[in-house]
């Protein structure tokens, strides 16, 4: 019955908003009409500008949204050029915007438009449009002038070495610090709209050169099937582009560095840079670049294997730690030596909880402090931390809640985190998920919980190429860049490809355009 009743209540569901049919309508040659029609689709907005002005019997209106234009560059650049261009002129109203786009200077971007959904398009991305009366086209002038943050240090890839330029939110400046780098003509750089409502700019960047064109059609083709009404930041498309839901490891990568993405896409890999985000996303992105910074190129190859080799250490002590820790002294206490097994022994009596729920405890104090530390001014974040470390971490040792061994183990589990920090979602979930099932199976949960990784992880694959090459597939080829770093003498030799890497043979050679083997 209880059934029944759900059945027979009405669902309420969402309903997407209509389109306003007003907004394929073309713009009318009279001006007095457009604004009109203008002013009621916009809802008589107060940022809207609409400046008339008559320049030589003609009637003009300028039309623009309030603080996304540079006033300087309209008014005396493109303003005396109208006068220039149409003193003495008697030509028809209806010709004037095809005078303009041939023969005005100062705008650098001018693109005529017939309906109202693209006038509303310009004006919201910084374009100050002119409309002539007569005339049933507007002329959309790019004299962009809106504030934005200055380019500064990337806040989350730092390095010793090498650019400390970062990406910037608007999508123009992001692309201009990326064509400063490259200078070849195989970059592309193609823009699309997303967001049924936002109409977000997204612009798709990689070299023809190297770039599967088959990749190129997949990842554009995704990007047309966004069906979102939003698009405020480059993380709402990443669900779009992984091949699956349940994955733990994502099959994309993100950076701020317009130095990291270029050295991506010179390796035929593709860059999603979204408007108004400083993150772009990479694709397809390797497991093992996970483990790879900007420094290890710009140091010796040996201290860049041995960099490389700590931050492997470092991956499977922040998930197998905790869990072995409490699968050892619960279950295989003859795997510790008895001098340190005394020692547990002896922190652990008195202990009011299990060993297991104090490492779920510890950790859920510690994510408990680093997000409100991040989510907290940062004077007050800082306070926040020495308070919890300090205060509560000494209080809950002293009052017996959790023993100092533990303690150590999650200390060095967070430290560890920390080396790999675009892995620490996937290793935070990971080393709770050791922690039960080494405190419920011992080691053979571990085991078991190792052997669902590594199948999770191999199942991973994006636009065709395994998360997990080069390593398997075996391309001997490709391994001279992932555990180890050899000079750059061989690494410029020939350039990694990573559209040849899910192709390679079985000797680890690396496969032609065609996907066969070289001879």
């Amino acid at each position: 019955m209880l059934f029944d009743k759900l059945k027979r209540e009405k669902r309420h569901t969402y309903e997407v908003p209509k389109r306003d049919p007003g907004l394929d309508q073309p713009l009318s040659p009279t001006l007095e009409d457009t604004l009109a029609r203008l002013a009621q689709l916009t809802g008589q907005t107060a940022d809207l500008q609409v400046n008339r002005l008559e320049v030589e019997g003609y009637k003009l209106a300028f039309v623009m949204f309030e603080g996304l234009v540079n006033y300087q560059t309209l008014i005396l650049g493109t303003a005396s050029d109208l006068h220039r261009l149409l003193a003495g002129q008697k030509i028809p109203s209806c010709l004037v915007p095809d005078r303009l786009c041939q023969e005005l200077f100062m705008a650098g971007d001018k693109k005529k438009l017939r309906s109202f959904e693209e006038l509303i398009q310009f004006i919201a991305s910084g374009f100050a449009v002119l409309l002539i009366d007569g005339s049933p086209e507007g002329v959309a002038l790019g004299v962009q002038g809106f504030s934005f943050r200055s380019i500064g240090e990337p806040a989350s890839e730092n390095n010793l070495r090498g650019s400390r330029e970062g990406f910037a939110e608007p999508i123009r400046i992001n692309m201009s610090m990326i064509r400063r780098r490259m200078k070849t003509p195989s970059l592309r750089m193609k823009l699309l709209k997303v967001g049924e409502k936002s109409r977000t700019d997204v612009c798709l960047v990689y070299r023809s050169d190297y770039a599967d064109p088959e990749m190129v059609r997949r990842v554009e083709q995704r990007l047309r099937e966004v069906r979102l009404d939003n698009l405020m930041d480059s993380g709402y498309l990443r669900p779009f582009l992984e091949s699956g839901p349940f994955s733990l490891f994502s099959g994309t990568g993100v950076t701020e560095r317009p130095d990291t993405l270029c050295a991506k896409v010179s390796e035929g890999r593709i860059a999603i840079l979204v408007d108004g985000s400083p993150y772009a996303i990479l694709l397809p992105c390797l497991f093992s670049e996970n483990f790879q910074s900007m420094d290890d190129y710009a140091e010796r190859p040996y201290y860049a294997v041995f960099i490389r080799l700590i931050k492997y250490l470092a991956f499977f002590l922040t998930i197998l730690l905790p869990g072995c820790y409490v699968a050892a002294v619960n279950f295989h206490p003859e795997l510790i030596p008895d001098q340190l097994l005394f020692r547990i022994a002896e922190a652990e009596q008195g202990m009011a909880f299990p060993l297991m729920f104090q490492a779920l405890l510890i950790h859920f104090i510690y994510e408990l402090m680093r997000e409100a530390g991040l989510r907290l001014p940062r004077p007050v974040g800082h306070a926040v931390s020495i308070i919890g470390a300090l205060v509560i971490g000494d209080a809950a040792v002293t009052a017996g809640l959790i023993s100092t061994p533990m303690v150590m183990v999650v200390a060095l589990t967070t430290i560890s985190s920390f080396v790999i920090p675009s892995l620490y979602e996937p290793v935070t979930l990971l080393r709770l998920l050791f922690i039960l099932l080494g405190g419920t199976l011992g080691l053979y949960g571990v085991v078991l919980g190792l052997a669902f990784v590594g199948v999770n992880l191999c199942s991973v694959t994006v636009l065709g190429v395994p998360a997990t090459s080069p390593e398997t597939p075996l391309s001997l080829y490709s391994l001279r860049d992932t555990l180890i770093r050899v000079g750059w003498r061989q690494l410029g030799q020939e350039q990694f490809i990573i559209s040849r890497t899910a192709g390679a043979d079985q000797n680890g050679e690396p496969a032609d355009q065609n996907g066969e083997g070289q001879p």
